[in-house]
């Protein structure tokens, strides 16, 4: 019976070895256990096994959760699109909100997180591809959003995420992930302080080691750590 500690052990592996191929220290990378719509049993195991960094998608299966596992030290990354009507309970509540795509949405999360002393990393979502099904902002866009974000009295920008089109094979989505990375490079060349353009995050299950050969400091893996998802909850 392959154990959800078993699976980490090979994803911390796969990482490991990924970080090395592309000359990088294999602690650059951080590893993002998404746990949604799976049981506070298995967020359990995955930290007793070592697991600290957690993403949900949905606001309040995720407050559920955290309130569940307060006597846990995790830090909870909110991964799904989130709606400007839930930032006041999103901004105090996560370490990490990975989806910020406007100003008026980190904004929100700044005021509320001010309000409750708490200083959340924000990560803009940037949107690649233009998919209808996902959301994010456009390159074009994203300059507006770093400008907004130097003014935050309690949020801190930290970098970038994104979401490839579904790939054929892992190689598929290697010319998203360099895209990402050359944005993030072209944005510190223009003068955007280096703090705020510091994590990447891109990858999951099926690809993640080629977004750490493109640069990725976050990865966010899920069913390679808790197996299939059956439902969406």
């Amino acid at each position: 019976m392959i154990t959800i500690a078993d699976r980490l052990a090979g994803i911390r592996g796969r990482i490991a070895a990924a970080a090395r191929s592309a000359g990088r220290d294999p602690s650059s990378v951080r590893l993002v256990a998404v746990s949604k719509t799976f049981p506070i049993d298995s967020i359990r195991e995955a930290y007793a096994a070592g697991q600290r960094d957690f993403g949900e998608n949905r606001v309040q299966e995720a407050l559920q959760k955290i309130a569940s596992a307060a006597d846990l030290e995790i830090r909870w990354h909110l991964l799904g699109h989130l709606q400007t009507n839930k930032a006041r309970k999103a901004g105090p509540a996560f370490a990490a909100i990975q989806s910020v795509d406007s100003v008026e949405l980190l904004q929100k999360i700044d005021a509320a997180a001010a309000d409750a002393g708490r200083a959340p990393e924000l990560l803009i979502q940037v949107d690649l591809a233009g998919e209808a099904t996902k959301f994010g902002v456009p390159p074009g866009e994203v300059p507006r959003l770093l400008e907004a974000a130097a003014a935050c009295r309690a949020a801190r920008l930290t970098g970038l995420m994104t979401l490839p089109p579904v790939p054929d094979t892992p190689e598929d989505a290697r010319p998203w992930f360099r895209r990402l990375r050359g944005l993030r490079d072209e944005w510190l060349a223009s003068g955007v302080p280096a703090p705020m353009l510091r994590e990447l995050s891109m990858g999951m299950s099926g690809d993640f080691e080629v977004a750490i050969q493109e640069g990725a400091t976050m990865v966010r893996v899920g069913t390679a750590i808790f197996g299939s998802r059956h439902a969406e909850v």
